[in-house]
This record gives structure tokens, sequence and C-alpha cells, in this order.
């Protein structure tokens, strides 16, 4: 760490720095806590809790009957790769432990769930004993390495993208023994001593050292022609250059992140930038010196503007550039001048290239449950147990079955269909390309609704694209429960952004490459006003669009101010309030 880091560090810390310092190495507070009887942690337990994969909450609804304490247990998928078994497990536990609902994550993890605190150490070690992992899959550390799960497999592409994305995670994965000690441990005989004792903090966390990040970090590898992971949202991102089916390098971007406190002027959502170009055998180098770099130089006063987008905002991307060279040791490539130009979300059949087929299916909002008429839960396990197939999960929420023989298509299409289960082909395409993050009522972060009425908002907008003819048009349509902006809304043709109670804002001019941020178009827009305000906007590109033009880029083309005055006879105005929503992202 630099001497200006260090009176940096020194000059002015939050609350959270102090806790995780005095948790040496996450292991304090947390481990006095874990097997009291009291049905939750204390606040400070909580920074250190949310480090090995688990935020507890508790059920909103239920709220003027007094708290009910849950734990949300989030496991790690690196490249949304796991097995047939593996999710097995998980689904069990979610039945076992937890709400009997899992939920599919953007960042390719799976959530559990509602799980008590007396249970929550039996649930990490399941989750451990089928080889997987909660630990870093929250906190402020490097969070679950997305990139395209599909298993094409006519070029080694991305199965080279996966394999880097399982090594970028064991390299960057904290390191503290901790998270064995703690829940892995017999409770009557581990040790008692602390974790770090006195020792370097080098050799404990050497990369992170013993206050871990300033906040939350994540990285992407993306593709040219498929940027299904949305790499320009992560705070580093690789974009692959492919040369005769091979990778021949990375364009390395750097500063994307979403999530926005209104409240504070000197936050804002940010597209992450070109850097320069690396080959893959560095890879792993320039990961380690960004994150170094923010670990060295991020905020660590006000965790409002503690992620990597401010530090490049701040001082600017040739200064980002040029202590990326030093802390590399080398000096960094020009980036290649190229831009992504696709976007699949790998849904219905595919030829996997290799005499398999996969098969994507749709998974509204990622969350898998059984409820009267739709079991999909069920078909999953049955879907599991018959044909045995890989599970990948996608950055939209979805889930891919792996390496089935083609004749086994008849079979599962017909086990979806008796549990009631939609084909993916049998949805619309604005449902397809929708999401919407958790929120209400297990969110502690949410001021309104998301995930429980967007499925509603989808039915009333189906009727209107009907009726002007644009049911086939792809556009994303994202929600959240807050300005955080978990579900990615502000990069997003349409964005819906709670504000307060039943009220959202809402952003235009996105587009689903998700190289192009929207603008605010309406704030505080009633959640029953939602679809008639968007109407106007849907007519006036039914009537005025141009060939081949996008929703997004339609309104971007026509610019928010223009689409507002030429949109105005729908009586609503705009509003654009600055109304104190005080959050912090998950």
């Amino acid at each position: 760490m630099t001497e200006s880091a260090h009176q940096k560090l020194e000059r002015k810390r939050s609350g959270v720095e102090e806790v995780k310092e005095a948790s040496q190495f996450l292991y304090n507070i947390l481990a006095e806590e874990v097997n009291n009887d009291q049905p939750a942690f204390s606040e400070k337990a909580l920074q250190v809790l949310k480090h090995h994969g688990t935020y507890q909450q508790d059920d909103r609804d239920k709220r003027r009957e007094g708290k009910t304490y849950l734990m949300m247990v989030r496991v790690k998928v690196p490249g949304g790769v796991l097995t047939w078994q593996q999710l097995l497990a998980q689904l069990d536990l979610c039945d076992e432990l937890g709400n009997t609902t899992a939920r599919i994550t953007d960042r390719q993890d799976l959530q559990l769930h509602g799980v008590l605190k007396r249970n929550l150490r039996e649930a990490i070690r399941r989750v451990n004993e089928v080889q997987m992992t909660t630990l870093g899959a929250c906190g402020d550390v490097v969070r679950n390495v997305i990139c395209c799960p599909a298993p094409l497999r006519h070029d080694g592409v991305r199965e080279e993208l996966q394999e880097l994305a399982r090594a970028v995670t064991r390299h960057l994965l904290p390191r503290t023994p901790a998270y064995h000690q703690i829940w892995l441990t017999d409770p009557e005989t581990q040790q008692k001593e602390l974790v770090g004792g006195q020792a370097d903090p080098e050799e404990v966390e050497p990369i992170y050292g013993k206050t871990y990040l300033p906040r939350k970090f994540k990285i992407a590898f993306g593709l040219l022609d498929d940027n299904c992971v949305d790499v320009y949202a992560n705070d580093l991102g690789f974009v692959a250059i492919v040369e005769d089916g091979r990778v021949a390098g990375f364009n390395v971007l750097a500063g994307g992140s979403l999530g926005v406190t209104p409240s504070n002027k000197n936050t804002f959502p940010a597209l992450a930038k070109p850097v320069g170009f690396i080959g893959k055998e560095e890879v792993i180098p320039v990961a380690e010196a960004v994150v170094k770099i923010f670990r060295d130089f991020g905020e660590r006063g006000d965790r409002k503007r503690a992620r990597l987008k401010y530090l490049i905002a701040d001082r600017g991307i040739d200064w980002f550039r040029q202590t990326l060279e030093q802390y590399y040791g080398r000096s960094i490539r020009d980036p290649l001048p190229v831009n992504v130009r696709g976007f699949d979300d790998h849904l219905g059949w595919h030829d996997q290239g290799d005499g398999k087929w996969f098969y994507g299916l749709n998974v509204e909002n990622g969350r898998i449950l059984d409820r009267d008429g739709f079991r999909l839960k069920s078909a999953i396990r049955e879907i599991c147990r018959r044909f045995q197939p890989g599970i990948r999960f996608t950055a939209h929420q979805s889930i891919l079955f792996c390496d089935l023989p083609e004749n086994v298509r008849p079979e599962l299409e017909g086990i979806l269909r008796e549990h009631g289960v939609p084909l993916s082909e049998e949805i619309s395409e604005v449902r397809r390309w929708s999401m919407a993050c958790v929120a209400l009522p297990t969110c502690p972060l949410a001021v309104t609704e998301s995930e429980r009425v967007l499925p509603g908002l989808i039915d009333q907008l189906e009727v209107e694209l009907a009726r002007l003819g644009l049911q086939n048009e792809r556009f994303t349509v994202r929600m959240t429960g807050c300005p955080n902006g978990c579900a990615r809304p502000y990069n997003a043709d349409i964005g819906l952004v709670g504000r307060t109670v039943n009220k959202y804002a809402i952003y235009l001019g996105g587009r689903l490459l998700g190289d192009r941020l929207g603008e605010l178009y309406l704030d505080t827009v009633p959640l029953a006003e939602i679809i008639p305000t968007l109407k106007p906007v849907l007519e006036l590109f039914a009537q005025q669009r141009q060939n081949g033009e996008t929703l997004g880029d339609f309104c971007h083309r026509i610019g928010i101010h223009r689409l507002r005055e030429m949109c105005a006879g729908n009586g609503r105005q705009p509003v654009m309030s600055t109304e104190a929503i005080e959050t912090e992202t998950c």
C-alpha cells in the first residue's frame, strides 16, 4: 500500500472499516454470536457475516406482529456452472431449512431464503458438502465471477472463458481460515484462538489485507457477439477478442456499477470504460492489480462512494491506467477499437456442437418454486433425476439443462407441460427479456415492490404491445424496489426504479446490448400509472421508428426531453424528485 493510501485510510474510515479490522480476518464478533440463543445477529456481527455469504433479513409483511429474523444464504456459482446433484442438494436445503423457494440471481448465484439463525451452520455445512461455497458471495470482496454459461462447443471460446472465470475465482477468494473454523468445524472441539492471531495481514490475506476491500467488487467475462453477462455493468470486465475460433486476448474494461443514492448527488450509475488490451496469460495478474488499486485507493469513509467507478471518475481513466501499469509492473497496450454487437439469452433448444443439445428454460425473475398450477421446482427435480444434465445459470436468471441427447426433447418438454411450466418458446418476448430484483418482503433496502409486481405489469404490457403490433420486439424491461440497481435497470430499454411506496422512476433509452445508460423520463410514477405512462411512448415508437430500430435506440435518437414533449398528452408531467432514499447495495 502506498504512503498516500495509508494516510487516506487513517484520515477517514467508516464504522464498517473498524468492525472489519476488529474481526481479525472475519472471525471475531461473528464467532461469538453463532452459537448463542438469540434469533438474530448484532449489527457489528452482520458486517462480518456478509463476507461469509449471508444477509440477515426479516419478513416485512409481518412486521406488525414483530420482526421474524431470517437469513438469506447465497451460494457462489462461478460462471453459473454446477452439477445436477449440486442443484438438487440446494433444492433440498430450501425445502428443509428455508422458505421452500430458491432464486437464481443476475450474477449466476443461487440464493436460499428464509433460513433461521439456528439452522445457519447446518445450511452452510451442507452447501460445502457438495463442493460449493458461500464464502465471498457477499461482502467487501470479489463477488461471483460471471461469464457466458452456454456450452457451445463448436469452438473452444466459451470453455476458455469458463476456465478463466474459475481460475480468477480461486485466486481472488478470501483466504482466511475463519470460514472453515466457524461453519465447518465441530463447535464443541474447534480452536478458540483468533483466526488471524498476531500474524502479518499479508500472510493471512495477501490480496485483501486486514480490512478487505472498501466495498464489493464485480468481475465479468464477455464476448463481442454475446454480451449476455452485461459486462459494462461490472467493476472489471474482460471482453474476449476471438481470432480463428480461439481467444487471442481481452479488452479490459473498468469502472462499471449501477447503484445510486438519490440523496447524494455525487453518486451515479456508470458503465465500464476501456482501459487496455491484454493477453490471456495476463488476466489473473491484471485482475489482482485492479483489486489492489481499489483496496489501496478506494473510498473508506463514505460507503456510498466506495466503488471503483467513483475512484476513476475522481482521478481519471489516465491515472487509473498509469496506476494499473505500476501495480502490474508492465505496460498495457491500448484497447482494440471494437464494441459489443450481440446479446443471446440462450433460451430454447441449441446444438452444443459436440453431438449433444442444451435447453434454456426461462425462470421468471429467477424464482424456483412450486405453487398451484405451476410446479417449476418439481419439474426441475424430475428433469435432473431422469436425464442427469449439466446445469448452468444465466446472468438473466434462467437455467440451462445441458449435455442432453437430441431424442429426449419430447420427454423433457412433456415434463415441463405436466407441471404447468410454459416452454421458453411459449412466453412473450417482453416477458423473456424482463428481470426484477427481490425487493419486498425480504430485502431490507427495498422501498417498494419489484419481483411480486413485475409479472402483472408484463401482463398489461403484453396487451399494449400486441395492440400495436410490437409483440415480436426485443427490448429489456428491468425493475428494482430501490435505486441500488440490483436488476440492472439503468442500462435497460425500460428501467423501473423504486423511489418510494408504490412509486417509480422510469428510465428510457438504454438497450439490450448493455453498452448505453438510459435517461430519467419521469419520476415518482405510481405503480398503476406505469403502463398508461409508457403507452404513448410505445405508440410513438410504432409510428416513427426507423427501419430495424429498437425501442431503446428510438428513445435515444429522439432524446428524452423531446420525447416528454411529444408524449405530453398522456397527462403526466415530469417530476424531477430528489427525495432522500438512504440505501446501500447488497
